[in-house]
């Protein structure tokens, strides 16, 4: 499950990327165990952004059913879906 502070972490990694560097691969560092898919915003295009960030947008996975969909309850979220505006 993610926590408010986990969203707050998540916020800074996505919000303000280090110059240079790879928020995704500080993602995977920061949040070990937390289900993390990247793909590109035009494959989300169909869904509603959790938050937008200005090279990223985030989406809520919700994974305890057998077929994951896409939240806006982060009480229910068992992953996030990390998306590359271009």
């Amino acid at each position: 499950m993610i926590s408010a502070d986990d969203l707050v972490r998540i916020d800074g990694l996505l919000a303000n990327p280090a110059a240079g560097g790879n928020p995704l691969t500080d993602f995977r560092g920061a949040f070990p165990g937390l289900s993390l898919t990247r793909c590109d915003a035009f494959d989300m295009r169909d869904e509603q952004a959790f938050r937008e960030y200005p090279a990223f947008n985030l989406y809520l996975v919700d994974g305890r059913d057998h077929c994951w969909h896409i939240t806006q309850d982060i009480n229910a979220a068992t992953g996030i879906v990390v998306a590359a505006r271009t």
